[in-house]
C-alpha cells in the first residue's frame, strides 16, 4: 500500500469514525496508531501510543489551558456577565437595536474571561433574550445576537482555539493572544454596526427602552470594572513582558477567585462545580491534543501534506487565491464539522501550504479562528444556535437562522479586512515586550 493511499484511506476511516460520533482525541488517536502500524510497524505505533500522552500532558506550559478556564469559570460564578451587560445596557440600551448592542459588547468583555464561545452563549443568553423580549424585540436580531455574540469567545485573548492553534503549529501563545485583541474589537464593531443597519432598515426588529440617568450609568460601569483590571493586568501583562502566559493566567484565575469570594459568590457548591467543570473541559482539550499529535506522525508518513503544498504552489495562481481556496474550504467545512475537529483535522494539512506560500502563521491563525467562528452559526452543525435554541425553546431555528444571517455576512466582511490589512493582527505581536 501506497503513502498517500494509506492517508486517504485513514482520512476516509476518520470521518465515518465521526459519523458515528465517536470523540475526535480517540478517533485520531485509533486512526493514527493504525496508520503508523501499517506503514511503519507495530512496535513504532505502540511506542508512539504509550510513550507520547504522558510525556506531553506533563509539559508545564500546558498549564495555561486549565488555568484559564478556571479563570472563566469563577467570572462567570462572581456574576461578571451579568455586570457586563448592566454596564452595556446603561450606557447604549436606550438606542435603537440598544440591547441588542449591549448584548455583543458584554459578549466581548465577557469572552476576554471565558476564552469559550459556548460559556459566553449560555450567560448572555439567560440575561440578555428576556431583557430584549420584553421590550418586544424582533425574535430574529434577539437570537442572532446573542448566538454571533457569543462566537467570539474564540478570538478575543483568552482564547481555548487559539491555545490549540499555537500548541500544534509550535508558535507563540502569548503572540496569538496579542494578535487577537484588535481582530476581536474589529469584529466586535462589526457586529454592532451590523445591528445599526438591521434596526436602520427595519427599526421594529430593536426598539429603544429608557435613558438612564449620568448616575446610574456611573456605577452600572464601576460594578463591571473588577473584569476591565483582571483584562488589564492579563492582558497588558503579556504585552510589556511582565510575565509569561502561563503566569498570566495563574494571575487571572487568582483575581477572578478573589473577586467571586468579594462578592460573596463562591461558596463550596459554587467551587466544587468550578473545578469540576475545569477538569472537563481541560481533559476534552488534552485528549484532542493528544489524538492530534498521535495523528500528525502517520500523516507526516503519508507525505499528503508537502505533496499537497508542491502541487498547489506549482499552480499559476497567486498566493492570495490559493488562500482564498483554502478559507473557502473551512467554511464548508465548518457547516458539518465542530470547531475543534476542523482545527485539528485540517491544520497538519494546510499549516504547511501556507507557511510555503509566505503567509505569516500568527496571522493565519487569526483568520483562521474567524472562519471556525463562521462555522459556529452555520446551519446545519452551527452550535451556537443549539445553545441559543436551548435557551429560546419557542423560537423556531428558521428564525434564529435568519437573524444570525446578517452576522456570518459581518464575520465575511472582517476576514477580508485582515486579508487586506494584515498588520490589524500582528501590529500588537510585533511590538511587544519581553
Amino acid at each position: 500500500m501506497s503513502p498517500t493511499f494509506a492517508g486517504l484511506v485513514g482520512f476516509a476511516g476518520l470521518l465515518v469514525l465521526l459519523v458515528l460520533r465517536m470523540p475526535i482525541g480517540i478517533a485520531m488517536m485509533l486512526v493514527g496508531f493504525v496508520g503508523i502500524a501499517v506503514l511503519n510497524n507495530a512496535d513504532a505505533a505502540l511506542h508512539t501510543l504509550g510513550s507520547f500522552p504522558y510525556a506531553y500532558s506533563s509539559v508545564y506550559e500546558l498549564s495555561v489551558i486549565p488555568l484559564f478556564v478556571l479563570m472563566g469559570n469563577f467570572a462567570a460564578a462572581s456574576g461578571m456577565g451579568r455586570d457586563l451587560y448592566a454596564a452595556a445596557y446603561a450606557w447604549v440600551g436606550h438606542r435603537r437595536g440598544g440591547l441588542a448592542s449591549a448584548t455583543i459588547l458584554a459578549c466581548a468583555g465577557f469572552a476576554a474571561l471565558s476564552g469559550s464561545s459556548v460559556a459566553s452563549a449560555v450567560t448572555m443568553g439567560r440575561v440578555a433574550l428576556p431583557e430584549m423580549r420584553r421590550y418586544n424585540y424582533d425574535a430574529r436580531l434577539a437570537t442572532g445576537a446573542v448566538a454571533s455574540g457569543g462566537t467570539l469567545g474564540i478570538l478575543i485573548p483568552p482564547s481555548t482555539a487559539l491555545i490549540v492553534y499555537a500548541l500544534l503549529t509550535e508558535q507563540s501563545i502569548g503572540q496569538l493572544f496579542l494578535a487577537g485583541f484588535l481582530p476581536g474589537l474589529l469584529l466586535t464593531l462589526l457586529f454592532v454596526a451590523t445591528i445599526a443597519a438591521v434596526t436602520f432598515v427595519r427599526p421594529e426588529f430593536g426598539p429603544p427602552s429608557e435613558a438612564m440617568p449620568m448616575r446610574a450609568r456611573l456605577a452600572a460601569l464601576r460594578h463591571s470594572g473588577a473584569l476591565l483590571l483582571i483584562v488589564l493586568v492579563v492582558i497588558g501583562g503579556i504585552y510589556l513582558g511582565v510575565f509569561t502566559v502561563t503566569e498570566a493566567a495563574a494571575i487571572g484565575a487568582f483575581l477572578a477567585m478573589l473577586h467571586a469570594l468579594w462578592r460573596r459568590r463562591l461558596t463550596l457548591p459554587v467551587l466544587s462545580e468550578a473545578l469540576l467543570q475545569t477538569v472537563r473541559t481541560t481533559a476534552m482539550v488534552f485528549l484532542i491534543l493528544i489524538g492530534a499529535h498521535v495523528f500528525a506522525p502517520f500523516l507526516a508518513m503519508t507525505r499528503i501534506p508537502t505533496d499537497l503544498a508542491a502541487v498547489l504552489s506549482g499552480f499559476a495562481i497567486s498566493p492570495v487565491a490559493v488562500l482564498g481556496i483554502i478559507l473557502l474550504a473551512f467554511i464548508v467545512l465548518g457547516m458539518f464539522l465542530e470547531g475543534f475537529a476542523m482545527l485539528v483535522l485540517t491544520i497538519p494539512i494546510v499549516f504547511p501550504i501556507v507557511t510555503a506560500l509566505g503567509f505569516d502563521p500568527i496571522w493565519f491563525g487569526i483568520v483562521m479562528v474567524v472562519v471556525l467562528e463562521m462555522g459556529l452559526i452555520s446551519p446545519p452543525v452551527g452550535i451556537n444556535v443549539f445553545v441559543v435554541k436551548g435557551v429560546a425553546e419557542d423560537v423556531p431555528m428558521g428564525k434564529i437562522y435568519a437573524g444570525i444571517l446578517p452576522f456570518w455576512i459581518a464575520m465575511l466582511v472582517c476576514v477580508l479586512i485582515l486579508i487586506a490589512f494584515p498588520q490589524i493582527a500582528l501590529f500588537l505581536p510585533t511590538t511587544m515586550m519581553g
